[in-house]
Parts: structure tokens; sequence; C-alpha cells
């Protein structure tokens, strides 16, 4: 049986595990690879005094200007943590960036993009925080204040969370994931994004429009890199954006499961 490399979803993994305390042996159980594997990738990527980082052991021969530009704004400490307390207060990133360049005409330095603020809502998701969850508490409120009476919790045939396996209760495993849809300021689109409940691996993709095939192109898309064996659970709040799920799970190895009406805090990613 021929050797394959690690990839970034496995990297993702072990940074995590690795960092968390857990032995080589036990991530090397959890990935099905050999624990001399996980030893190896570990020995070879982590830089002296610091701890093993997985974007840097998977990307660090490619380059990265664009992320490069994000950082810098990003390492101003001063705009930095204002953004996140607006984010915390319910304030979307276009309001962020316009009230920014509003209150602070002439100092550039203060100045940051409603896309830079998304970037870094993405890297932090990726890393394990929550700025995302405040972003779409904020609109998933705002869509139930506009349209009462809307279809959320009326699609046919789901399955209730409630039917989920027990084991994806207690992130023992990887290849369940919770799926969700960001939305952007009016007219700049949606991130899709899917997150695995034992790694904190998050893939996403921005689309046009929040229309439910706009979103199975986008997860059969972005799920093209990720192990068949690691497409075990995928669940869902009850946005219309996912009332077409049959047709999603008939794409990919997926059983899907939906959170209760209004309670998409049951998925706990």
């Amino acid at each position: 049986m021929s050797y394959e490399h690690l990839n970034s979803f496995e990297r993702k993994a072990i940074y995590y595990r690795f960092n968390s305390g857990e032995s080589c042996r036990s991530i090397g159980k959890l990935l099905n690879r050999h624990h001399t594997t996980i030893m190896r990738e570990v020995k070879r990527n982590k830089p002296p005094y610091y701890d093993y980082f997985d974007e840097a052991a998977h990307e660090k021969a490619m380059a990265r200007r664009k992320v490069a530009r994000h950082a810098r704004k990003r390492n101003n400490k001063a705009l930095y943590e204002l953004v996140l307390s607006k984010i915390a207060m319910g304030w979307s990133p276009d309001a962020i960036a316009g009230r920014l360049k509003k209150d602070n005409p002439s100092d550039e330095l203060m100045h940051v993009s409603h896309e830079t603020i998304y970037q870094w809502v993405i890297k932090d998701f990726k890393a394990g925080g929550e700025l995302y969850k405040d972003l779409a508490k904020r609109h998933k409120k705002r869509r139930k204040q506009r349209k009462y009476g809307d279809l959320r919790g009326q699609i046919k045939n789901r399955v209730s969370i409630s039917e989920r396996p027990k084991i994806v209760e207690d992130r023992s495993r990887i290849g369940d994931w919770e799926g969700d849809l960001i939305e952007g300021k009016k007219g700049s689109g949606f991130f899709v994004t899917h997150v695995d409940r034992s790694s904190r691996y998050l893939i996403a993709k921005k689309i046009e429009t929040k229309q439910a095939e706009s979103f199975n192109t986008a997860t059969v898309e972005v799920f093209k890199e990720i192990p068949e064996h690691k497409q075990l659970t995928l669940t869902l709040d009850n946005g219309k954006e996912f009332s077409k799920f049959k047709a999603l799970e008939g794409e990919l190895d997926f059983i899907i499961y939906f959170a209760d009406p209004y309670c998409s805090w049951q998925r706990g990613t």
C-alpha cells in the first residue's frame, strides 16, 4: 500500500490535538495513521520553542502577499481590538469599516475594509474562535424580524438532530460537520462555511446568492478535497438555503440532520 502525504485537513487536526496535549499515538488512531507518522510531522515542522503550527507546515512554500496585507492591519492592536469589540456588539463589518473611516478621516492606520474584517472572522474561526457566531446570530435575528412567518422549521423530510448518532456529541471522531451561511453587506454576497466538530477544521467559499442551489454547489466544491471517509454527518439549521438538502445528500456521502426550529445553538460547534 503506497504512502499518502498528510493533507491540510489532517494537519489541522494534529495542530489542535497535539497543542492541547494529546499524544501522537492517540492522534494517529483518530486519523488512521501510524503514530510515527504523527511524530515525524510534529518534529519536522515544529519551530524551536513554539507549538506545532499546521499552516506553517502546510503552506510555508506558498506566496502569502494577500494574507500579509491583512496581517499588517491585524497587527495594529488598537484597530484590531476596536473591530473585535464592535463585532461583539453586533455591528456588521460594513458598518465598522464605515464608522472607522468617518471617525479617523486622516489616519489610514485606523482604516480597514469590510472584506478584510471578514477575512479576520474566517481566520479566527479557523483557529477555533467564535467571532463567526456573533455575525451569524446578528444576521439570523434580522431575518426573523423582517420576515415574520417565513419557512424556517418547515423543510420537508428533514431529519431531526435528536436522531443524530450519540457519538457525534462527544467529538471523538473526525467527519461530523456543521454547516452555515454568513451574510455579507448588501450586495457583497455570502460565505458558505463548514466546520468539523472534532478538529475544528473550517472550509469556506464565497457565493453571490443564498439560494439553496448555490449553497449546494459551493458545498460540493469545498468537500472535493475532503476524503469520503471523513464525510459522515452534516448538521444544519432551518434556513431556506438548506431546503434542497436531499440533492446534497445525493452528491456527497453525508447523512444530513437539522437543529430544531430557532434552536441553531443545538449544533454546538
